[in-house]
């Protein structure tokens, strides 16, 4: 064997070993690649645990500012999601008894939910807390954020309402100054294209996802504030 081929080989065992390690672990590797909160602790390969009931915290701050759980970072494909059985935990969502992989291109942002908030099926939510996709560079699972709400994203699931808040990191991003869906067009071309597009088709031409536009930041803080009257009066 010659020399150039000998380090050839090397070089494809070590570029192919973590792949080999990542199937041996059956796939764990779309969880573990990706960091998590300093804040919160791995119990296991599908739950990080905190000290704080995530959805008991306040959804909005004293400066305006909004808290979101960030519960999938961007880039990322793994389904992660706030416990409803342990509401200090994150978990790695099941589907069909496997970890939910999104069978697509990673989160094109952050993806995660408003703690403290509920909005039932009257008030056009789905009991659950509210969605939110916060735009700026990755932010590790598990980190409750501080955001600013700039709009909404009107979504049908199977025809049913699913919205998707729309937030910018509200410190330490090149969105932190954006305030309006107007103003994110006119500064970054393409982004609310990409995040309507991605959306729509994520879950396949199939997956009943149907983006109906968006509305500006009035709309959106009107939503969350029912949302958080909705979840205080229910406690």
């Amino acid at each position: 064997m010659t020399k150039t081929l000998m380090l050839t080989t090397a070089a494809c065992v070590a570029l192919f070993a973590p792949m080999a390690q990542a199937q041996s672990l059956g796939d764990l590797a779309w969880s573990d690649t990706t960091p998590f909160d300093a804040a919160m602790t791995k119990q296991d390969d599908f739950t990080i645990v905190g000290t704080e009931e995530l959805m008991g915290l306040k959804a909005m701050n004293d400066d305006g500012t909004i808290k979101a759980i960030i519960e999938i970072p961007s880039g990322t494909s793994a389904k992660w999601e706030v416990s409803k059985e342990d509401p200090k935990a994150v978990y790695w969502e099941l589907k069909n008894d496997k970890p939910r992989v999104i069978n697509y291109l990673g989160y094109p942002a952050n993806y995660g939910s408003i703690p403290g908030t509920a909005l039932p099926k009257e008030l056009g939510g789905d009991g659950d807390p509210l969605d939110v996709i916060v735009l700026g560079q990755a932010v590790p699972r598990g980190t409750v954020a501080d955001v600013r709400v700039i709009g909404v994203l009107k979504m049908l699931d199977g025809g049913e309402q699913d919205d998707k808040l729309i937030a910018v990191l509200a410190k330490d991003s090149p969105f932190a100054h954006i305030e309006s869906m107007a103003q994110l067009d006119a500064e970054f071309a393409g982004v609310s294209q990409i995040i309507d597009l991605w959306f729509a088709s994520y879950k396949g031409p199939d997956g009943g996802m149907a983006g109906k536009g968006f509305e500006d930041a009035d709309t959106a803080l009107a939503v969350l504030e029912a949302a958080a009257a909705n979840f205080d009066a229910a406690r």
